[in-house]
């Protein structure tokens, strides 16, 4: 938006988890859009949702700080790293996997590229997309069920160095943000 003056006007709006103002830029209205899927239609509490989760990847001995757009948690367990796009969602699928291998203490069990009309769910140990659409999204109910059996191991320090160069490359924009 340009003022009368034409001055570059940041449009602003809440954000639906945090109830924070941000600046409505890039893939900021996919995100918004999702947060309210994931509440309205499947299930999950706002409180069990993270936004911008901090991710700090080292490269070369300096730190390089970004955050994941989503981490959705069940019973205080992280289950699902999302990414919220404003392009083509395949083209973020290798930076989300890397982001929710690295995230935690523990690789996150779902990773999911979304532009909020259509998402990638892949299964963060093995890689492998395992659904297509938002209809693949896990709803909490399902994602409750789930947690007995899934598996929340840390990432192979041999692997991890090699993800955290992944995310960086992938993820330049969001770094030092």
């Amino acid at each position: 938006m340009i003022d009368t003056k034409g001055n570059i006007i940041m449009e602003q709006m809440t954000d639906y988890i945090t109830g924070k103002t941000i600046n409505l830029i890039g893939p900021e209205i996919s995100r918004q859009k999702f947060e309210k899927f994931l509440v309205k239609t499947k299930g999950y509490d706002k409180q069990e949702i993270h936004v911008n989760e901090p991710l700090t990847v080292q490269f070369k001995g300096e730190d390089y700080v970004s955050s994941i757009d989503l981490v959705v948690c069940v019973k205080n367990r992280a289950v699902m790293a999302v990414t919220c796009v404003a392009g083509a969602i395949g083209s973020y699928e290798r930076e989300i996997l890397a982001g929710a291998r690295l995230v935690r203490n523990y690789q996150i069990p779902f990773a999911v590229s979304t532009d909020a009309r259509d998402a990638v769910v892949m299964d963060t140990l093995t890689g492998k997309t395992i659904g297509k659409g938002l209809a693949a999204v896990p709803s909490r109910e399902q994602m409750a069920e789930k947690l007995p059996d899934l598996v929340f191991e840390p990432l192979d320090k041999t692997r991890k160095e090699r993800e955290m160069i992944i995310y960086r490359s992938f993820n330049l924009e969001k770094i030092n943000r």
